[in-house]
């Protein structure tokens, strides 16, 4: 029996053929790349299998369907999540999976930090400032940002019972390990000009759709999902 890896990265993927190279190549040795393809049309999957990763199909189009079927399919004890889009470097994850394992902390989250001006167009950084506000009046945390770069255990991750299967779970997750009792904590990363066009914050429209789906997570009943981390 082949046992698991150290630690699962799920990648949600959708049209990212040209930032797959880069990407995979950054992962840590001894990680296994979870692709969660979600409909691709450019031959991403077809890449990334070549390059070594494991493929995860999810037709449901939605961010939070890719994340959560990648989450579903992991079998390491710690899952991390980046971006597919080579705007952040899996490299980063490897602290944040100390803090886990270490017992510092129940959920790590980089706090993005641009590099160019070109890498955080001025919707996106809109959207990023009002849920920040939102979510400090939901939950008392003062984060900065809800970025994709994550890491946490994957059991207890999946004991919360996450629902959204848009553009809210990233906050869906961090609202309900708030309630669990979690120690949650933000580090900055170095954020880079995506490769290829958002399908989320490349647009005012896209941006604002993302905040309506999250005030969604936000109003939501609290619940005492899942209980503590440890």
């Amino acid at each position: 029996m082949t046992s698991p890896p150290d630690v699962d990265v799920v990648l949600p993927c959708l049209n990212e053929a040209d930032a797959l190279p880069w990407v995979l190549a950054r992962i840590p040795d001894g990680w296994r790349a979870l692709v969660v393809d979600n409909g691709s049309t450019d031959g991403s999957a077809e890449i990334a299998r070549a390059l070594g990763a494991t493929i995860v199909h999810e037709p449901r189009r939605g961010f939070g369907a890719a994340c959560h079927s990648g989450l579903a399919a992991a079998g390491a004890d710690i899952v991390c999540f980046c971006d597919c889009d080579a705007s952040l470097d899996p490299v980063l994850l490897v602290p944040f999976v100390d803090e886990i394992r270490s017992g510092e902390a129940d959920l790590v989250l980089g706090r993005r930090s641009p590099r160019t001006r070109s890498a955080w167009p001025a919707q996106a950084h809109a959207g990023k400032l009002a849920l920040a506000r939102m979510l400090r009046r939901r939950t008392g945390l003062r984060l900065h940002d809800l970025g994709p770069l994550r890491a946490a255990r994957r059991d207890p991750l999946l004991a919360l019972g996450l629902t959204d299967r848009r553009s809210g779970y990233p906050l869906q997750m961090v609202v309900r390990a708030a309630d669990a009792g979690w120690r949650i904590v933000e580090h900055d990363v170095p954020y880079l000009p995506r490769t290829g066009a958002s399908k989320v914050t490349g647009t005012w429209r896209g941006t604002w759709q993302a905040v309506r789906d999250m005030s969604r997570v936000l109003h939501e009943t609290p619940t005492p999902a899942g209980g503590t981390a440890r």
